[in-house]
């Protein structure tokens, strides 16, 4: 059996969606679902049962013996403006190291989200090294909580028996109940129905103009290839970068959605709050040396290729992923 936490959030349910395209249902999804409809992530995958979070940690010491193969940990609070610490450290960073502790005990392939949030003002550079991962400084507490883990397993030794993923912008179907936590995407393919334009942030950057600004953007579909990549590869451990490996402008972007809706293209740049300034990242951009020396191999979505299956085959179509037609 493979657990999944955060089985019925964005990157894990496609997850799920995924091995069930590979032939793969006996899953346990651990999550929470709450009072938003992230239950409408489930209904289009295959599972063999769903557990609440909590009572999952709380029973963990039970599976032990219950045939578990595999770990995938995506279950955090991802909100990069989360301010509750606490909450933080005991969701994000003593879940993990509960987790990581079981798995590594008994055996169990052990696969979390670490982020892209991590590498902070990217002023050390955007590569999966573990040497530097106790130099980096988050710019906020979603990203550090995800830091204090990595450091903690580094300084465990389990990281030479685990893998941890950073992840960059992803987007894609199933996203829809983040709310503000969305992709760019979702938030301008409802702006552009609604008012016929985007609001892009000004730049104060005057190495960047105004939406020039540079984010690594992966489409969901090849951030589930490349985590099952870990799955399959079981004497594959560490830290590794998860993106499409090539950083473009938020008006590539939208430019994407203007053209995959047959609109034309409207921007309208915005102030920048200035409670962002201070944390705001130009550029972003994953190094794949690392994966790809491990033996990844598959192409990555261009921009415009997976910008445009998601607004015309997902958004347009008002659908989620969904194992019996995609």
């Amino acid at each position: 059996m493979i657990v999944v936490t955060g089985g019925a959030g964005f990157i894990g349910s496609a997850l799920v969606w995924k091995l069930n395209l590979l032939g793969e249902s006996n899953i346990l999804i651990v999550d929470e679902l709450g009072k938003d409809e992230k239950w409408k992530n489930l209904v289009g995958i295959n599972y063999y049962d769903f557990i609440n979070k909590d009572e999952f940690i709380d029973r963990l010491g039970e599976f032990s013996s219950s045939g578990i193969t595999a770990v995938i940990h995506m279950g955090a609070n991802s909100s990069t403006t989360e301010k509750d610490a606490d909450h933080l450290i005991k969701n994000n960073y003593e879940y993990t190291k509960r987790l990581a502790q079981f798995s590594v005990m008994n055996n169990i392939r052990f696969i979390y989200a670490s982020s892209a949030a991590t590498y902070g003002d990217g002023s050390l550079g955007f590569n999966d090294d573990e040497n530097i991962v106790h130099n980096l400084r988050p710019l906020n507490m979603y990203g550090y909580s995800k830091n204090l883990f990595d450091n903690y397993a580094l300084k465990e030794n389990l990281m030479s028996k685990i893998v941890g993923i950073k992840y960059f912008n992803v987007y894609g179907p199933n996203e829809y109940h983040k709310a503000d936590m969305r992709s760019v995407v979702h938030k301008a393919y409802e702006q552009i129905l609604a008012a016929g334009k985007v609001k892009l942030f000004k730049s104060q950057n005057p190495n960047y103009k105004d939406g020039e600004q540079m984010r690594d953007f992966v489409y969901v579909k090849d951030v589930v290839d490349m985590t099952l990549f870990f799955l399959e590869k079981k004497n594959v451990n560490g830290l590794f970068n998860i993106g499409s490996g090539k950083a473009r402008t938020w008006n590539d972007l939208v430019t994407a959605i203007f053209k995959a809706i047959n609109k034309p293209v409207n921007i309208d740049y915005i102030d920048l709050p200035s409670h962002l300034a201070a944390k705001y990242q130009y550029f972003t951009e994953a190094n794949l040396d690392k994966i790809k020396k491990a033996g990844y191999t598959n192409s990555i979505s261009t921009l415009e290729n997976g910008v445009t299956d998601y607004v015309k085959n997902y958004l347009l179509k008002n659908c989620y992923l969904d194992f019996k037609v995609s």
